[in-house]
């Protein structure tokens, strides 16, 4: 068959290296589904986890697993993200944890993402956090790291980057899935907004201790808006993350 110049050029463009920044707790692994049911999209979960793990020494369920199946070396790890794309698909989505970019990973190879974010209020991420984990830390939570991630994308390319609020997604996840595909410049598809229940290949080894949730779901939940009441340490912990909260929500898509 005859190939014109607009397929030729199709078939020659620059696959979109989407990094999508988060913290635990989020609806980060719901957000990857949306992603991996679209056909042209190849995804990867938290690639820098062992890394992380290796590096900090910390005791997270399933450690072993995880340092067992995944590179610890950021170097190797980074290369593959940056590097060709599998299967070819046109578009490589990476779920990132925001902490998981320790100080001493190098940055440069972030030149090479298109990078976003993904925010929810402090208070409901640890409360849905200490569900699965007995403590938290600031670190643990990742906030500070995406403000980090974001200045440096903003002063790197003169331009905001795309900042996601989990309600607002849950609350019209059509709308704001299509202004997230505008600015990262790819074509909406609406099979993003529905998939099949199940786990994945492509989730983590720890998909069993984390994921009960989102391999019962079929797609975006509406959001719950009942009150959460924090005490003690942990509403000191929930306003130490508030500021750079707020200092990616006054970005954020949609508004």
């Amino acid at each position: 068959m005859a190939t014109g110049p607009a397929d030729t050029a199709a078939a020659t463009r620059a696959p979109v290296r989407i990094a999508m920044w988060s913290g635990p707790r989020n609806i980060s692994t719901a957000m990857m589904r949306a992603w991996e049911n679209r056909a042209d999209t190849a995804v990867v979960d938290e690639p820098l986890y062992a890394h992380y793990l290796a590096e900090t020494g910390l005791e997270h369920p399933m450690r072993d697993r995880v340092l067992a199946a995944m590179d610890t070396d950021w170097r190797a790890v980074a290369a593959t993200l940056t590097g060709p794309v599998p299967g070819g698909a046109a578009v490589f989505y990476q779920k990132h944890m925001a902490h998981h970019l320790l100080p001493g990973v190098g940055r440069d190879w972030l030149d090479g993402l298109t990078h976003c974010f993904l925010i929810r209020e402090p208070a409901r991420v640890l409360a849905s956090y200490l569900q699965k984990r007995e403590r938290a830390t600031l670190d643990d939570l990742g906030f500070a790291q995406q403000v980090e991630i974001f200045e440096r994308e903003r002063a790197r390319t003169g331009r905001v980057p795309p900042v996601l609020e989990a309600r607002d997604v849950l609350a019209d996840p059509e709308r704001l899935l299509r202004l997230l595909c505008a600015a990262v410049g790819v074509d909406f598809d609406p099979a993003m907004l529905s998939w099949p229940p199940g786990r994945r290949d492509s989730d983590g080894v720890w998909a069993p201790h984390w994921y009960h949730a989102v391999e019962a779901s079929t797609g975006f939940a509406p959001p719950r808006d009942e009150p959460v009441h924090l005490t003690g340490d942990l509403a000191d912990l929930a306003a130490a993350c508030e500021p750079h909260y707020r200092r990616l929500y006054e970005h954020r898509l949609g508004t």
